[in-house]
This record gives structure tokens, C-alpha cells and sequence, in this order.
């Protein structure tokens, strides 16, 4: 399937099992929380580019990761189709600030903002921060809020 962009998303956690969380600064999601990421760059694989985008956006390199999530983002206002692969890392090195990415903050898995977060989140986040492999295909309105879902296999 084509894809208008994809993105990686990762989530770090501490060693008080606390996620770090960013609210993003501009562009599209502005103002929402969601774990650090971005848009993958042409040649690169899904890891490089979580890769890079932890460390551009947070300044952390990470030592060990692990793919948890597939979701796929169809936005039938714009008619767009976008694709995350999701990651989670407890081993990484530095100590993450804001690069001017957005603010940056740790959150117990109890306390996160989900109602500040994209729609999405509610339906996923928490199963996959608790460990389980998520794969999801979502259907936002012109607001920007979910009409319909599926889980994939």
C-alpha cells in the first residue's frame, strides 16, 4: 500500500517506568502530546529514522529499542493516508531536553494527557505501553477525531 508519509514514533521510558511525552511545538498536531518522532526521510529504514528523530528532538541515543506498533492514519477530509511504526525504549543514553521540537515531559502510565493527545491514542496507547503489539488502521473526520477503527493482523 502507498503512503503519503510515514512517521516512527518512540517512546522512552525511565527508570521509574515514567514515559516521556512531547507537546509539539508547530506543524500538523501542534499542540498535542505524543512521543518523540517524525516523518521517515526517503532512503532511510523505519529504524534509522526513529533513530534520528529521538535524537534530533530530544537529544537521547538510544541503545535498545523494540518495534511494538503499526498503525496506519486515513484522514478522508484530506484524503490523506499516513503510516507510524510505533517503538519503545528502557535503555538509551543522555539526558532528553526540548530542541525545539516542542516541550518535553515525563508522565507515570497512570497520568497520561490522553484527552490532549490525538484521538487515536485513547484506543491504543495504554495496551502498548503495557506491553502488548499493536496493529490499527484509523479513520479521522475533518475535526480530526476518529469515525471508525480496526484491528489488524
Amino acid at each position: 500500500m502507498e503512503y503519503d508519509q510515514i512517521f516512527t514514533i518512540c517512546y522512552l521510558f525511565n527508570e521509574k517506568g515514567e514515559v516521556l511525552l512531547q507537546k509539539k511545538a508547530r506543524g500538523f498536531g501542534q499542540g498535542k502530546w505524543n512521543g518523540p518522532g517524525g516523518k521517515k526521510e526517503k532512503g532511510e529504514t523505519p529504524e534509522e529514522s526513529m533513530l534520528r528523530e529521538i535524537w534530533e528532538e530530544t537529544g537521547v541515543r538510544l541503545n535498545s529499542w523494540e518495534m511494538r506498533g503499526e498503525l496506519e492514519f486515513i484522514f478522508n477530509a484530506t484524503k490523506q493516508h499516513f503510516f507510524s511504526y510505533v517503538y519503545i525504549s528502557c535503555n538509551w543514553s543522555g539526558e532528553p531536553k526540548d530542541r525545539g521540537e516542542g516541550e518535553i515531559k515525563w508522565f507515570k502510565p497512570t497520568e497520561i494527557p490522553l484527552p490532549k493527545m490525538w484521538d487515536d491514542d485513547q484506543y491504543w496507547l495504554l495496551d502498548l505501553l503495557s506491553g502488548k503489539q499493536i496493529k490499527m488502521r484509523f479513520y479521522f473526520d475533518k475535526d480530526n477525531k476518529i469515525t471508525d477503527y480496526k484491528i489488524l493482523k
